[in-house]
């Protein structure tokens, strides 16, 4: 047994001093270049996106339907400018052109004098000897009489028949003669007539031994050149506009309700405008105006950042996911409204605000919001309204989401934004002189449908999670579950350690919400601190039962033994995947401190040595935040405080002094932006609550076997009610 515990502790020693060694090399590593990298490729495939998607064309800015009334200012046309038929016009127009329109054929006089003179040499040679003369006769007439008439081919009579042509005009020189389309033959239709001429003097079993197919051939063709010049000329005829707006003409007042001449002349007036501004050569400066105008505003973020949160700046993570959501929505805008899909307002801009406030902070938050709905504004060039009314329902969602911890805040926060969204909308349209009963109501309509939208940022606050490896309060919450595989196996292995994270858990969430840190980050990484403990309870004190497994082992294996919870832990909770966050607690709740008792006991028995540090040495790092501040002094307080032998407000606050004063002179803090007050804030805090669970109990009365012999009781003075039982 003692062979393979001391087995066991070399193999701790050597994982643990590798462990350090490579923490180390981590920590050496120059983390700031790859963020600056990550920064700078975000950027610049942000600024390309945006710039690609980003429309070229300029326009006037005005939203407006008919039957609807005008929300702007009284427009007065700047230059004169036609007033534009609608599309359905100028087709109507044209329809009715083309339907009196006379395609052009030519004759091939040549086909006729062919056929003639092959069917009278047939004659000549006696191939249709059986026939009468007379019929033989009747028959030539009949075949000169449809080539005079003409025969064209049978596609194109059905052609025109469906256009419903009226007729032809043949070209005859210089000239051209017209023809109704009901005089034309197709060979088909020429054969039935000869058949059917004179039927009664001609049956048709006699015209048929004469073969009249063989002597009918197509002899007008389509002048396709002629034809389609003549369609053009008639169609340029029709023209794509039915008046004139002159410069200085009153086009339409605040709040007059557009009508159907009014709607054509807005829009002629924007198409009018688009033309005379549609870049030419210019097309590259315009591009380039863009791509300076995009830079500068992202580079402004980045100065916040640089300025205010420069631990966001050095993690690739929050470089990434900042970049994403300033960037994603105004791409949305770009696409959707730019093809008239969809509506501004149907899309869910608070979301940027919602996620940054939830996995970062609100300033972050507000600085997102301002720099996603400006690039945003590009596409819908100027909207002032649109400006506002994002601008009012992203500081709301701000403001309203101070830790999403319950799916209810969620849909708390979407009626929040509607609600102030339409308070600043209605404001907006009552400012322009509209009055209640011309209020343009389908705005309304779409911001409400944006509240529905806002309502998936719940499902899709999962996916942002995974995608860049933030923890959001919501899975902080479910992993504080105590039923969770990793808390129910430590209940069950080690019950002290689980005793005493569960009070260290609520130390450190009443410290957190006392100095404004993150009391559920705090309480769920005071959760698995220990959870390397597990693996060997019986190491440490809290899991013993009066035998201590460490008096039959050297200090050295002792101490990594002790640290090896530390990274155990980590093995732990890498298995289980436990969030990067988590694991940080872990990895940080003793820093580069020492494991003191070991360390003094090697020094007494050998008072002239000196040890290796890195055998009583914790891996580390010491903490880097606010959280993991709070989780050591606490969790060196509470698994301190056990050992008191008086309970007092004195000896529990000397030894809160002794150890957070202790922690700080060590340097532990350095690295984490906990000040001095909330380090005096958060020994007060602990001192109380130590007060509270130590507090000493009144003995209760035991029943006297002798009711005649009453045991005399302290009289206590009861100012509010007798019978009060204290506790």
């Amino acid at each position: 047994m003692i062979q393979k515990i001391r087995n066991f502790a070399r193999k701790q020693s050597l994982q643990t001093l590798t462990n350090m060694d490579e923490n180390k090399a981590d920590r050496n590593f120059s983390f700031k270049s790859k963020g600056t990298f990550t920064l700078m490729g975000s950027v610049l495939v942000a600024v390309a996106l945006l710039v690609y998607f980003l429309p070229r064309e300029s326009k006037s800015g005005y939203e407006f339907e008919q039957g609807r009334p005008w929300r702007y200012n009284s427009l007065i046309a700047t230059f004169d400018f036609p007033i534009y038929k609608t599309a359905e016009e100028v087709k109507a127009e044209r329809d009715s052109a083309l339907r009196d329109f006379l395609p052009f054929y030519k004759e091939n006089p040549q086909t006729e004098a062919t056929q003639m003179a092959a069917y009278h040499t047939d004659l000549a040679r006696g191939s249709y000897h059986d026939v009468p003369a007379a019929c033989r006769m009747h028959v030539a007439e009949m075949l000169k009489k449809v080539y005079d008439a003409g025969i064209v081919e049978s596609s194109q009579m059905a052609e025109m028949a469906q256009r419903r042509t009226p007729g032809v005009r043949i070209v005859e020189g210089t000239e051209a003669q017209s023809r109704i389309l009901g005089e034309l033959f197709t060979t088909r239709s020429a054969y039935e007539y000869i058949m059917h001429a004179d039927t009664v003097h001609f049956p048709r079993e006699m015209m048929a031994r004469c073969n009249i197919n063989k002597y009918l051939e197509v002899n007008l063709t389509e002048d396709l050149q002629k034809t389609e010049s003549a369609r053009e000329d008639l169609l340029a005829a029709v023209s794509p506009a039915s008046g004139m707006v002159q410069s200085g003409q009153r086009i339409i007042d605040r709040g007059e309700i557009i009508s159907s001449d009014q709607y054509k002349i807005l829009q002629s007036f924007l198409r009018e405008t688009e033309l005379r501004s549609k870049p030419s050569d210019s097309f590259r400066l315009v591009v380039v105006g863009q791509a300076i105008f995009i830079l500068c505003l992202l580079g402004a973020f980045v100065l916040y950042l640089k300025l205010f949160r420069r631990d966001f700046l050095v993690s690739p993570h929050s470089i990434l996911l900042l970049s994403t959501l300033i960037t994603i929505f105004p791409l949305l805008t770009y696409i959707l409204t730019g093809h008239n899909l969809i509506n501004a307002y149907l899309i869910p801009y608070a979301m940027v605000p919602m996620f940054v406030r939830i996995f970062m902070d609100s300033r972050t938050a507000f600085m997102a919001m301002v720099c996603s709905i400006i690039l945003s504004s590009l596409a819908l060039y100027g909207n002032y309204e649109f400006l506002v009314v994002q601008f009012v329902g992203g500081m709301t969602s701000i403001c309203a989401m101070k830790e999403l911890t319950e799916r209810s805040q969620l849909m708390k926060v979407a009626l929040f934004v509607v609600a102030s969204s339409w308070i600043v909308m209605l404001g907006y349209d009552l400012s322009q002189g509209i009055d209640f009963a011309h209020l343009d109501r389908t705005p309304y309509f779409h911001i409400m449908l944006n509240g529905v939208l806002l309502l998936f940022a719940y499902p899709l606050m999962f996916l942002v999670e995974k995608a860049f490896g933030f923890t959001s309060s919501v899975t902080l919450i479910e992993l504080s579950n105590t039923n969770h595989p990793l808390l129910r196996m430590m209940s069950k292995e080690a019950q002290g350690t689980f005793v005493h994270s569960m009070q260290v858990a609520n130390l450190a969430a009443e410290v957190a919400d006392k100095i404004g840190a993150k009391p559920q980050l705090a309480r769920t990484g005071a959760l698995y601190h220990d959870i390397g403990k597990t693996l060997n309870p019986a190491f440490f004190t809290e899991n013993q039962n009066g035998k201590n497994p460490h008096d039959e082992l050297s200090e050295e294996r002792s101490a990594q033994i002790i640290i090896s919870h530390v990274t155990e832990g980590l093995k732990l909770a890498d298995k289980n995947h436990l969030p990067k966050v988590i694991r940080d607690f872990i990895s940080t709740h003793h820093g580069r401190s020492k494991v003191k008792y070991f360390y003094i006991q090697w020094k007494n028995k050998h008072p002239n040595e000196e040890p290796d540090p890195k055998m009583f040495t914790y891996p580390g790092p010491n903490p880097f935040t606010r959280e993991q501040a709070i989780l050591m002094m606490c969790d060196a307080v509470e698994a301190t405080s056990r050992s008191l032998k008086e309970f007092s407000e004195e000896s529990i606050k000397e030894l809160v002094d002794r150890i957070v004063d202790g922690q700080m002179a060590e340097g532990y803090f350095k690295e984490c932006p906990i000040t001095f007050r909330d380090i005096a804030d958060a020994k007060r805090v602990l001192v109380e609550s130590l007060k509270t669970i130590y507090h000493t109990r009144i003995a209760y009365p035991e029943l006297n076997s002798h009711p005649a012999d009453p045991v005399p009781q302290p009289r206590r003075p009861y100012f509010f009610g007798a019978g009060r039982r204290h506790s």
